[in-house]
């Protein structure tokens, strides 16, 4: 069977997206402190690991729902080891392999500078487990949000690369598991300021490099990957314009970390809805995304939880305003693009309920590994860096001449 144009594109994106988690790596290594860049890196890495074996063993079974199977989730055991998935299929496999493993590695950014390899290892692998895997299946592999809008009468859920599966699972995980880890040390604001601009920058580029891959992986008209195109383009260029503009209004410096950030809010906003908006109303959501989010990221120290890279402000709270925005503008369907309420209904009842069955899930599985590991990291290590003391490695290792 010769490769089709399709397979062909298909594969580039899976590449795209494959390196979207060593660009996550360097952004949130870019964000601490110097003493745990290391630990912060490991931890995206670690995910990529933990993540592409089981969802080879048996991540793309529970995936989708076989015909006559309905459930939780996809049995495990029908395709375990990919022994029964045709090899035509392979690639599909990949391409959700590498989704699979970014949305794991989203989370650890809630966690920096204070918790251990070993128990995030352990949080990574039960987590896809038991919410990645059964979460896709719902909205991706034939599940009960995919079939909402049969049931309902309306018009189906939109999640075009994972505004649902990916941003708003990742996001309420990410609290929770912050909530259970607790604060880090000296936590308040401007307490924790990042070591290295140009590695954020870097990782930002990278991840706007890779999201082409990541909406229009699966285009298979022209039309369509143009459209997704020009819409992952503007809507975090609006972003971008969005963040710096909340910043002078509140009498802030505006700098590089705020655009990348509203650049990612905007790539986080338009995630579900790439293939279903006008390239206007695209830009005005980056718009929205980039203020709401630089607004969304203050919330922890009124509230009191350190999700410390921000993973709530940025990707629960863009990932809410992408899926639901799409019950305003989407085309056709949209209270304001011609259709009634019921897209915006089924667009809630996906949001609310993949972000309740994360945040309680996960808090769940934080809790267990807290009991068995203790989660965090002795104080006297974070304190005196978690590079040197739990990994022998450091960011930068200065030597001094002999003589010196």
């Amino acid at each position: 069977m010769e490769l089709t144009p399709q397979d062909v594109w298909t594969l580039a994106s899976t590449a795209l997206v494959l390196i979207m988690t060593p660009g996550l790596a360097l952004f949130y290594g870019g964000l601490v402190r110097v003493r745990s860049v290391v630990n912060m890196m490991l931890f995206s890495v670690s995910a990529m690991g933990v993540v592409g074996v089981l969802w080879i063993l048996f991540g793309y079974s529970m995936n989708y729902f076989a015909e006559g199977e309905s459930g939780f989730a996809g049995d495990p055991f029908k395709d375990f080891g990919l022994i029964a998935t045709a090899p035509a299929d392979f690639i599909g496999v990949g391409f959700g392999a590498v989704f699979a493993m970014i949305t794991t590695a989203l989370i650890s950014g809630a966690i920096a500078d204070r918790v251990g390899l070993g128990s995030w290892v352990l949080f990574a692998g039960v987590w896809a487990t038991l919410v990645y895997f059964p979460v896709a299946a719902w909205v991706w592999g034939g599940g009960w949000i995919q079939n909402l809008g049969g049931v309902l009468g309306t018009p189906d859920v939109i999640d075009l690369a994972g505004g649902t599966v990916i941003h708003i699972n990742a996001g309420a995980a990410a609290l929770a598991l912050a909530l259970v880890a607790g604060k880090r040390l000296g936590f308040g604001p401007g307490s924790h300021k990042p070591h290295s601009i140009p590695l954020v920058t870097i990782g930002a580029a990278l991840l706007w490099f890779g999201w082409i891959g990541f909406n229009s992986g699966l285009a298979t008209e022209t039309g369509e990957a143009g459209l997704i195109l020009v819409n992952t383009l503007g809507a975090p260029a609006a972003g971008i314009v969005g963040w710096i503009v909340a910043d002078v209004l509140r009498g802030k410096k505006p700098g590089v970390i705020g655009a990348a950030s509203g650049a990612v809010a905007g790539l986080v906003a338009i995630t579900p809805s790439a293939a279903n908006l006008a390239p206007v109303w695209a830009l005005l959501l980056g718009l929205v995304a980039g203020i709401a989010c630089a607004f969304a990221i203050e919330w922890k120290y009124r509230l009191g939880y350190d999700d410390s890279l921000d993973v709530v402000g940025l990707h629960l709270v863009a990932g809410v305003i992408g899926s639901l925005y799409l019950g305003f503008f989407a085309f056709d369907d949209g209270l304001f693009t011609g259709g009634d309420a019921g897209l915006l209904l089924v667009q809630t009842i996906s949001v609310v309920a993949v972000m309740v069955y994360s945040f309680v899930v996960s808090l769940i599985i934080a809790l267990a590994v807290k009991m068995l590991t203790g989660l965090r990291v002795p104080a006297e290590v974070e304190e005196g860096g978690i590079d040197a003391v739990a990994h022998g490695e450091e960011a930068y290792a200065y030597e001094v001449p002999a003589g010196r």
